[in-house]
């Protein structure tokens, strides 16, 4: 019998609009980042999708939508949707903002409603792997499922992450 996972802000915004996805719960591992789920799930770690919380140079909050195996470039990302700067949120600051624990960070269902930004290539992938609300709980979704739902935007923005 499949192990019962309770309902996230998340899973209740994406069966509220009737989206198609999976459910992957996996041993969360302490700083094990994009790369502990990957290899948990058996994906290719550019397919686990990281939910990032930043915000620009007035501290407004956004979104990014970034492959595991990648960085983002904040001056690219800045240029990109025309603000001064972009800087990571400090922890408490983005758990204020979404709601969810650092490591636990979905972009669906968030307690605030930011601007959502995806990098572009994930939208050429099948199907990616994305925090469902919960620390050791993935959701497989169609990127641009989660994109149309988010009214994310395109943005070009990536770095290779040199392990």
């Amino acid at each position: 019998m499949a192990k019962h996972i309770s309902e996230t802000p998340a899973t209740q915004f994406l069966r509220k609009h009737g989206a198609v996805f999976s459910e992957h719960p996996y041993a969360y591992e302490e700083h094990g980042g994009t790369a502990a789920s990957a290899r948990a799930l058996g994906v290719d770690e550019h397919h686990v999708v990281k939910t990032l919380v930043m915000q620009d140079e007035a501290a407004r909050p956004l979104i990014v939508l970034m492959h595991g195996d990648c960085k983002v470039s904040t001056k690219n990302l800045a240029r990109q949707i025309a603000c001064k700067s972009v800087e990571p949120c400090k922890p408490e600051v983005a758990n204020r903002h979404s709601g969810y624990l650092i490591g636990g960070t979905s972009p669906f269902g968030t307690r605030k409603t930011m601007p959502v930004y995806i990098e572009e290539s994930i939208l050429a992938l099948e199907k990616i792997y994305i925090n469902g609300g919960r620390r050791g709980y993935l959701l497989g979704v169609a990127p641009h499922t989660a994109a149309a739902l988010l009214q994310a935007k395109a943005v070009q923005c990536a770095l290779k992450d040199i392990k």
